[in-house]
């Protein structure tokens, strides 16, 4: 149990060792935005697909954004893709297309597989061009978010591209602003860190596009995963293809206001990136399109929803090496728990990564609900770990998924 221990401690530190090069590398290391100052360039036809399913409280404000868009109005096609809405917003959706004859085609999906995968896998078919912009419905894009997430694609190599998400909801209740602290953690730092190395920025199935002829060479849109972008980020890579993120490249979403939500969230998060782990781990590190470096930190991101049931593991044996009398080997060990404790988890955003976040945000303040991620670290901790077991027991008895949607609380 010692040696076990010992190895859970290692294997932490390598994550907490990790947060800190990237938050050094955000600080002091060269920012790479190699292709945020395209303004003028002869645009390509893009569809810009809106994800939604049951979205009346939200679904105009993500398409009048669009229509405002500063993209030529020519070379854009809006995609509205309604799942079997059982609310308004079929009736929305109709009434843009109305009064904006040409510019939007809906897609209303009345049957099929459930699930935003299985409803992108369709809808993508009547795609026109070559890239696909994809948003969730929550989302609202600024006025030059388009060309901003396009302009990667002039790189013949990128196969997919990735904005910077933004709560807009964050002064609601604390939920809301310790997840605005996380998302600038992951995003601010982790993200564009990633960028800086030459690591794996991760495409996040919104704000966000794809290069539909790699997505076709490296076998399609798959719709039996929960974590579709996670899913398509790994085969791209795997075949050579390479994920850029901007991070200048704002859009805002909301963030779930109860925690009800968050656990539901968290728990799909973990287990749709848990099953891209199981199907692709090895030919990631046997591919032979990939450097060293993007091997390590490939792999040490595909295990990051691994690392909370590895942590609660680590924490028992500690408990049960204290009543054997192991005593002295734990309290050595205490300063390395309290490290990982801190800073392994890289989908919340390690501490420090938060804290260089905030400061390079502009927002000081937020650094006084910086002791309070400590609580929502501990309930993602279980909740994941919950998520790991789940997906351990739909594999034995061939348990079809369930997508869990987000509740959205904008006001009509």
């Amino acid at each position: 149990m010692a040696l076990l221990l010992f190895i859970i401690v290692l294997i932490m530190m390598v994550y907490a060792l990790r947060h800190i090069l990237f938050t050094l590398s955000r600080l002091f290391g060269q920012q790479r935005h190699p292709y945020i100052d395209i303004d003028s360039a002869q645009w390509p036809l893009i569809t810009v697909f809106i994800a939604a399913h049951n979205e009346e409280k939200v679904i105009a404000g993500c398409i009048e954004a669009l229509l405002n868009s500063n993209y030529p109005a020519d070379c854009l096609r809006i995609v509205p893709v309604n799942d079997r809405s059982a609310d308004r917003t079929r009736d929305i959706i109709d009434s843009y297309v109305l009064a904006y004859p040409g510019r939007i085609t809906p897609y209303h999906r009345i049957g099929g597989k459930p699930g935003k995968a299985a409803a992108l896998k369709d809808a993508l078919i009547h795609a026109q061009g070559d890239i696909a912009i994809i948003f969730d419905a929550d989302y609202i894009p600024g006025r030059g978010l388009l060309k901003q997430l396009t302009s990667p694609f002039f790189d013949p190599e990128v196969g997919a591209v990735m904005g910077r998400v933004v709560p807009m909801n964050a002064g609601v209740n604390l939920l809301t602003r310790m997840l605005d602290l996380e998302r600038s953690g992951g995003y601010q730092v982790d993200q564009q860190a990633r960028m800086n190395l030459k690591l794996v920025p991760q495409y996040g199935g919104t704000v966000g596009g794809v290069r539909l002829s790699a997505v076709d060479a490296v076998g399609g849109w798959h719709d039996n995963v929960l974590a579709e972008d996670t899913d398509i980020t790994y085969r791209l890579l795997i075949n050579g293809w390479k994920t850029i993120y901007t991070n200048r490249s704002e859009c805002y979403e909301e963030v779930p206001e109860d925690w009800t939500v968050r656990i539901k969230q968290v728990k799909r998060w973990a287990k749709g990136h848990n099953q891209v782990l199981i199907r692709y781990w090895f030919p990631f590190v046997t591919s032979s399109y990939l450097t060293l470096r993007e091997r390590v930190d490939g792999l040490l991101l595909l295990l990051v929803f691994i690392m909370p049931p590895l942590l609660l593991i680590g924490w028992l044996l500690a408990i049960i090496l204290y009543f054997f009398n192991e005593g002295s080997l734990v309290s050595t060990l205490i300063p390395v728990f309290a490290l990982m404790a801190y800073g392994t988890m890289g989908n919340f955003a390690a501490f420090f990564e938060i804290t260089i976040a905030v400061l390079l945000d502009g927002n000081r303040h937020r650094l006084l609900l910086l002791p309070l991620n400590l609580f929502g670290f501990i309930i993602s901790l279980f909740a994941i770990s919950s998520s790991v077991g789940s997906l351990f027991i739909d594999h034995i008895f061939k348990r079809d998924m369930v997508w869990e949607k987000t509740i959205r609380y904008r006001k009509v």
